[in-house]
């Protein structure tokens, strides 16, 4: 009985989270086409620009949940051994979430371009005691620039 239970829990958590990721993943893509115009550079400016008229520096971040689903994968991969692929979609999301936030912030100010862009993830919310499933937060930040025109 404990074993339908929580095959049918699983189950549940399985196609809820897929229709929940799905979802984030189709939003994401329009985001991404309509930002695609404004560059962005993990690299330090390299362009001469006879005049910056204003930078700041500006951030998009994301904390994003993991389901019980993938917890319950993980859990049963990190036993095994070996490459725990069902997170590796939870990462690509929130670092691609916060890369578009940090876009739109930089597309309100009316910024040309970002450069210098960073990513830092962390973990928080993880009780092991309580066996409660914890979230992954990304933070994209760079330098958002004005500018006048090129050399």
């Amino acid at each position: 009985m404990n074993l339908i239970i929580l095959i049918i829990f699983l189950t549940i958590a399985f196609f809820y989270g897929r229709d929940i990721e799905e979802k984030h993943l189709k939003d994401l893509r329009v985001r991404e086409n309509s930002m695609k115009h404004l560059p962005w550079s993990s690299m330090g400016k390299k362009k001469v620009y006879i005049e910056a008229t204003e930078s700041e520096l500006l951030f998009g971040s994301v904390v994003i949940a993991q389901d019980k689903f993938k917890s319950f994968v993980a859990a049963f991969i990190n036993i095994l051994g070996g490459r725990v692929t069902v997170y590796e979609s939870l990462l690509d999301r929130g670092r691609r979430e916060a890369i578009c936030r940090l876009k739109e912030k930089a597309l309100s100010h009316k910024f040309d371009e970002i450069v210098n862009v960073r990513l830092q993830t962390s973990t928080i919310g993880i009780n092991k005691s309580k066996n409660a499933g914890g979230v992954i937060e990304v933070i994209a930040y760079g330098t958002g620039l004005k500018t006048q025109s090129e050399i």
